[in-house]
Formats: C-alpha cells, structure tokens, sequence
C-alpha cells in the first residue's frame, strides 16, 4: 500500500527524515518495499521568465517566435514556443541550454525552422511534476524573474510501498499508520473533525429518491447503511485532495468519486456513492444473483454472476457487485445532481470467493477480503457527507438508512507488568509499559494489586474494535515491545537446554524413504494436496469421490482432496518429457486421504513412477523396470515402516480397481489394519489419454501416522559362518492360482521345524516355474533352492538328508502340494 508522508502530516507531526520514517516503519513491524518521491527533480538551467512579445513564426502557422525576459539569470532570450495557452504578461518556466529535463532531455540552442532559440518555456508534464498537461505551466504567484524553478515548485511529496501483514488490515489506510507512528514518536495523533453527526438528520426525506433498503442476504451484509444526499454539483475535487490521490496512484475523476476514495484510504473503509435517479424503482436490495445474471462493471466488462455472489440491486437490476466493483448503470456521471452514498460491511469470505471466481480485485475488495472495522463505519460515512457537503454542495436527506448493526464491541485482556517482563526476558519499567500501551490507544481501564507485593500488579487493557488480532495477553506483550523498541533489547548470551530426543517418526520416515529412493535414482516432486474432481474419478469411486469433496473450493481443479499420489507424479512427468527433461524417475512423499465406510483417512503416504525414456540416446540400455522390480522397491519402503511386505497375502488387481492395469498390478494391505500398498503397471488406456508415452510402473504405501512407532530398529552384527553350505532343491506341484509366496512361506515354516535347533535353514528362494507337458491341468511346478548351514561345524550328508526327508515327509502330511519327483 502507498503511504503518503504530506497526508500522515495530517494526522501526527512528523518533523523526521526520510530515513528516520522507513526505520520507524520497519521497526513497527511493516516492510518498506520501495520508496517513491514525487514533485519536481532538481533542474539546474530552469528558471522563471516572463513573455515580453508573442510572434508568429515566419516559417510556420503553429509555432511562435517570443521574447522573455529571464531578469538576472540571462536578460532577454529569444524563444521559439508551440503552446497555445499563455500570452505576453504571463510568468512561465524556462529552461535554458544546458539544463537537463526529465526523460535526460538536454536543451541545447538550436534553430527550428530557421530561427534561433535559446531555450524552452515548459509545460508541468516536461518539469516532471504532472502526467499530462495541454499547454505552459502558467506560474499564477508571479515570483521573481530569474527564480530556480525548483524554489517556486511545490516541493512534492515521499511515498512509502508498505506491505501491511494479512494480520494487520487497519493499518490499509493512512490514519492507521499514523496511529502506529504517533505512538513510535511519541506524538499526539489528530483525527479528523466530524460533523455532520452533530447536524442531525438533515433536510426532509426523499423517499421519491430512495424509499426503502432491504438487506435479503444478511449472513454475508450484517451492516448496510444509505445516505441520500440531493443538490450536489460534480466538479473538480479541490487541489490538495487531487494531489494526495495522486501521490499515493489513483487518478482524480470528479469531487464525489474523490472523496469516496479519499475517505478509503484514509479510514480504510470503501465507500461508494449511487447516482440516485438511476436506482430504480427508489430501492437498494442486497441479495444474491442469480445463476446467469449479467452486469457491465466500470471496467466496460460484461460479468457473468452466480448465485453464491452478493449484489447490491436495485428493484429491477443488480447496480453493484457488493464490495468489489460498481456497474456502469448506476455511476456518478456530471449529470448527477442526487446522490445515495452506500456504506457496509460485507463478510470477507463472500467478497474474497467473488473475486477469485471472477478474477476481478480493487481496492475495495483488497480491504473488505482482509476485514474492515464495522465500528469504524459510521465515522467513515460521516466524514465523506462532511467532505461531499463541503466540496460538492448539497443536503442530506432525511436520516441515514440503517438495516443491520454491529455486534457491541466489547475485548478486554488482562495483562501484568511481571508477565510481560518474564517473557521479554529483561525489566521495561512498569510506567513505559503503559505509555506504550496508551499510545496505541489500548488503555489500561482497571488496575488491581491482589497483595502487597509490586509484582502482583495486574490492568485490565481495553482492545479498540480495529485491533482484532489481539485477544491473548501474550499479543499486547508483542505491542509493548514493538513501541518500546527491539533494538533496545539489552545484550546477553542465549542460555537453553538441551532436549535429547528422537526424531519425530513422521520426519524419520520421510527421511529415511526419501534417502532410499534417491539412492535409486528417483527425482522427488512437490505436487498439490487439491487435485480436480475429473482426474480423482479415474482413482477412487464415485462414493469416495463424494466423501473427498471440499465444501467450499477455490477454484475448479482443486475442488478435492487427493487419494493417491499418482495422478500427481504423471503430471510432472508429462510436464517434463514437454520440456525435454530425461526424468524418467519420480517419487513424493506427502498426504493423502482415503475413504474407507464413509470415514476419511488422513495418511502418510510415498508413492513413485518409473517408466522408459522414448527419447533417451545411450549405447547401452540398463535393463526396463517390471513389476518385480516395482515390487521390490516397495518392500523396502514398507519395511522403514515396520511393514514385512514379503509375508503379507498379496492379491492381484481386478477390472473393478482404477488406475491400474488389470492383472499386471497388485495390491496388499486395508485399512482397516492401518495401511495399504499398491503397486505394478498403470493402467495402459489412462497412461495414453493423458499424452505419456509407453508403459508406467507405480508403487504407493499409505499409512496411518500413529502406526510408525518411531523405534530406531538399529542393525546388530551378527557373525556369518564359517563353514560350507548344504544345498537341496526341492520342486513342488501345486495349483495355478496359489501365489508362490504362500507355497515358500509353507515350506519354511516346515523345513525350520525339521531343522530345529540342530542347524539353520540359511535361505529358501523360488528358482523355476514350470506349466506345461508332464502337468495336470491348472497345475505349476514351483521349484525351491534350500541353503542349510551350521555356524559351528561342517554338516554332513546322513544329517542334511535325514533333515530333507523329513520335510517332505511333513509336507504330504500337512499341505496338499505334490513332490514331483
């Protein structure tokens, strides 16, 4: 926001430096981003002059030939001129060769069109001191020939770009900065003097001019108020009021609109003034659109409405979009002679949902999205009828129409100066507290001191209705320190234990998965948390769908939230091969919700894609990714949470599941045990729709976070030995449909009890997988390699052999697979 130093002067005497004012600023918790001078620059060579004689130009119909007397500085110059606007008598600035414009425009003495000038005479717009002027800057005090333009010029003004903090929205407007640097100077603060309050209601009501305001959406309009004002004369707004507006960007229009904008940018409550004979039918409703209604904002746009949008109508139209923009069918025109100036308070959640739905922001919409003070309505309304009264004529009709009202005001903090002590860290006295306090306009209402002891003091702070942001004792701490200073702050050194402490299981697991998969490659993304209700239908089902639904989205393709991670990692991938960038490897880590009986689940989840790169050039290929190598990435992800996937029933991915590519993918894991895993090859139709080209191998685990115990599971040595190995092979005919996992698991758990304590068994891995002749129907031969070894001798043939007998003995007994021999 622009803050203009001659317009705070209005309010706090600020007889400081530039400098000094940004320090202040700064230190008073804002962010100076730029700071803008205003007025005329220093021009050397620019003096003042009068025009003796006015000639036409020999040589051309446009141009004339003067004499101008510049007294000291030079005498009489000979000057060629193209303005129309001035004549001989009249003072005007003359730039003399040598001097140097702004736009590094150098005079020189020259010839135009074959007469000699010896300088310029300027206009406002070439001193630097107005955007656009149509002829001379005409000096009306005739000061002193010779005079330095710049001791003549009004000195212009600085202005502040401060960024004002989400939390600190009445500090949108000038009084209340000024609040906040009366109280860092130690100066009195002077507001402006109301009085139209004191004049009453006015003249008569014009009920043939507004007759009624109804207020249909007050959930979102708890306030409105309507002043009619009759007899006004549009005209220029007075010269001062045009230079603030400037100094600060906006660009003067006519009295009425001036003010309205005046009195915003300095309450910080928008205003906005109906030409009162457009309003038809003598009404102002607020209400909602309808879906499809229309209306042509100031902007010369057509806006498209729809219901959730709040409009000030009148018994026909809507005029206004309520807090944003007004419509061409109800503005102030300089046919304009009765006036209905508006004044409310719209919630800022309807103002903020309307402006991102439409894409349109003011300066209204900037305060009201931010939050206006309603208590401070009424004082902003009366200075604007002050100032149109004043500045544009007219009477106020009847009495202002109020529908509405503001919730009393009523927040009191109790505060000790002990508390504030303790939690600064160092002593402030007691009396500067308070000062600090008062010159914020928190005042201290009650002091009480429960024994005797100075310590036990405790006031009772009022908080000021614009102050919203304070309502714990440890924020008024904050404002003591921010009017005492923070560069006062004695110097000590910085005493704190330690805290030994793990690591929170959360970050731990993050690290840990992220580690891993960098390790193998993989790229980490960052993707949205809101994915689009389109793209969620590919993955979850319609129910789901439901479920993840926000109740209130921003806009469109962050309408739900996300089930997987997936969706996302495709899209980076297809932004990256867009871009040529060989990331062929992806993973994230992050949170997704999923739906499990109507309930939904917040998890922990890490997810990844791997898939060829069509457009890699290498002389040797590394070999592709296959579900089994998905496969095994999982595990290992899953096993940093405590999860042995390896012996959990894995189940293959039917039709019914999205996103996955029937029969090449496998899932393992429910919720209702606190986690999920699915992985294998993407659905090779989404894939192509969505413009990827090839197959995408995924993985993803979800788990719940209060289902990572956080235990370090450090690895322990264990010593190998050093003995041989006895190895058997062992083939088993089982039905097709059995996984092999649960036949390896059924023979471990046989062959370690056969073993017993005697040796181990060392290791026990599926070799060959055979179909076909020699096989009944529906059958598979699994063929198992046992390692058996002891740590302390070498084992011998009678033992191992007695051992692999007896498994298969075990095995005819309790499963039904078949030894094939």
């Amino acid at each position: 926001m622009k803050i203009s130093q001659n317009w705070l002067k209005s309010y706090v005497q600020l007889d400081v430096s530039v400098d000094e004012l940004c320090r202040a600023v700064t230190f008073l918790g804002f962010e100076v981003e730029q700071v803008l001078r205003t007025g005329a620059p220093q021009l050397s060579n620019v003096v003042v002059g009068e025009v003796l004689t006015r000639d036409r130009h020999p040589n051309a119909d446009k141009l004339s030939v003067c004499t101008v007397d510049i007294g000291f500085a030079g005498g009489v110059k000979t000057i060629v001129c193209g303005a129309q606007n001035y004549k001989v008598g009249d003072r005007v600035p003359v730039a003399l060769p040598g001097a140097v414009l702004p736009g590094n425009f150098e005079i020189k003495q020259s010839k135009i069109r074959g007469q000699l000038s010896d300088g310029m005479m300027c206009s406002a717009e070439e001193l630097g001191v107005a955007e656009e002027s149509d002829g001379l800057l005409i000096l009306e005090s005739r000061p002193t020939l010779g005079t330095p333009i710049n001791e003549v010029l009004p000195s212009g003004d600085v202005v502040l770009d401060v960024e004002i903090t989400p939390n600190r929205p009445d500090c949108l407007c000038h009084l209340g900065l000024a609040r906040e640097l009366s109280a860092w100077f130690k100066k009195d603060l002077t507001y402006p003097e109301i009085r139209f309050a004191a004049r009453g209601s006015g003249s008569g009501a014009r009920p043939d001019l507004l007759k009624a305001v109804r207020v249909v959406a007050d959930d979102d309009c708890p306030l409105y108020t309507a002043t009619v004002i009759t007899g006004v004369k549009i005209g220029p707004s007075p010269t001062w009021m045009q230079e603030r507006l400037r100094s600060v960007g906006l660009r003067p229009i006519n009295n009425v609109v001036d003010i309205g904008n005046y009195v915003m940018l300095e309450y910080g409550q928008p205003l906005h003034a109906f030409d009162a004979k457009k309003i038809g039918g003598a009404e102002i409703v607020v209400r909602r659109a309808t879906d499809g209604e229309k209306i042509v904002t100031l902007d010369g746009k057509e806006r498209i409405l729809n219901s959730r949008m709040l409009v000030i109508a009148d018994a026909v139209k809507p005029t206004v979009i309520a807090g944003i923009m007004g419509g061409e069918n109800s503005g102030v025109d300089e046919t304009t002679t009765d006036l209905v100036l508006e004044a409310a308070y719209f919630k800022r959640q309807s103002i903020r949902w309307t402006s991102r739905r439409l894409g349109l922001s003011s300066d209204s919409s900037y305060r009201y999205e931010r939050g206006v003070d309603p208590h401070s309505l009424e004082e902003a309304l009366s200075r604007a009828v002050d100032l149109l009264v004043e500045f544009a004529g007219g009477t106020v009709a009847g009495a202002v129409q109020k529908v509405g009202h503001d919730v009393p005001w009523q927040r009191e903090i109790a505060l000790s100066p002990a508390y504030v002590n303790q939690k600064l860290g160092f002593e402030i006295p007691a009396s500067e507290m308070r000062a600090a306090l008062d010159a914020l306009e928190l005042t201290v209402t009650r002091e009480e001191q429960p024994s005797s002891d100075p310590n036990s003091i405790v006031w009772t702070v009022s908080i000021p209705s614009w102050r919203d942001d304070l309502d714990r004792p440890i924020d008024l701490v904050e404002e003591v320190l921010r009017v005492y200073g923070t560069e006062r702050i004695p110097v000590a050194p910085v005493l704190t234990p330690g805290l030994l402490a793990d690591d929170d299981p959360i970050v731990a697991f993050n690290r840990q998965v992220t580690d891993y998969l960098v390790g193998q490659r993989f790229n980490e993304c960052v993707n949205y948390t809101l994915r689009s209700a389109k793209e969620l239908q590919t993955w979850v089902s319609q129910t789901a769908a439901a479920e993840l639904a926000l109740a209130n989205p921003f806009v469109d393709d962050q309408s739900h939230l996300r089930a997987t991670l997936i969706p996302g990692l495709l899209e980076s991938l297809k932004l990256n091969r867009s871009r040529g960038v060989p990331a062929s490897r992806l993973f994230e880590t992050g949170r997704v919700f999923v739906e499990r009986n109507g309930q939904n689940y917040e998890c922990l989840a890490v997810g990844f894609i791997t898939t060829e790169d069509p457009d890699e050039r290498s002389w040797q290929k590394r070999a592709p990714e296959d579900f089994y190598s998905v496969k095994r990435h999982l595990e290992i992800l899953a096993s940093v949470a405590g999860i042995d996937l390896s012996r959990q029933p894995i189940s293959a991915v039917s039709e019914t599941n999205l996103g996955w590519q029937a029969g090449q993918a496998a899932g393992a894991g429910d919720m209702q045990h606190g986690w999920m895993a699915r992985f294998g090859l993407l659905s090779l139709a989404m894939v192509k729709a969505l413009g990827i080209e090839g197959r995408v191998f995924a993985g993803i685990l979800a788990i719940l976070p209060e289902k990572l115990t956080g235990e370090s599971g450090y690895r322990r040595f264990q010593p190998f030995s050093l003995y041989p190995a006895a190895l058997r092979d062992l083939a088993l005919v089982v039905d097709d449909t059995i996984p092999a996992i649960e036949v390896q698991k059924a023979l471990a758990k046989i062959a370690r009890a056969a073993v017993g304590k005697t040796f181990a068994l060392e290791g026990l891995n599926v070799f060959d997988v055979y179909r076909g002749q020699g096989l009944p129907a529906g059958k598979k031969s699994l063929a198992f390699s046992l390692v058996f070894r002891s740590s302390e001798r070498t084992l011998t043939d009678e033992e191992v052999n007695a051992a692999f007998q007896k498994i298969q003995d075990d095995l005819a007994k309790a499963t039904p697979y078949q030894i094939r021999k």
